[in-house]
């Protein structure tokens, strides 16, 4: 699921949360910073194709099979 900027403001308007200048831009970066975290956990565990077998572990969210 690819999100956009509509999207997220829909998230917040759902909850009655009004979002100031700059906060959809801190919010991309922070799912920049997620997915950078992710390949360097797939890099340091030698994970060459990220699966969504694979996600938990490279997310660092453990999940119970």
């Amino acid at each position: 699921m690819k999100v956009n900027q509509k999207q997220i403001k829909q998230i917040f308007k759902e909850q009655d949360v009004q979002l100031g200048k700059g906060s959809i831009e801190l919010i991309n970066f922070e799912m920049y910073a997620l997915a950078r975290r992710i390949a360097k956990k797939c890099k340091e565990g030698n994970i060459k194709r990220l699966t969504p077998d694979l996600f938990g572990f490279a997310s660092g969210i453990r999940q119970d099979v």
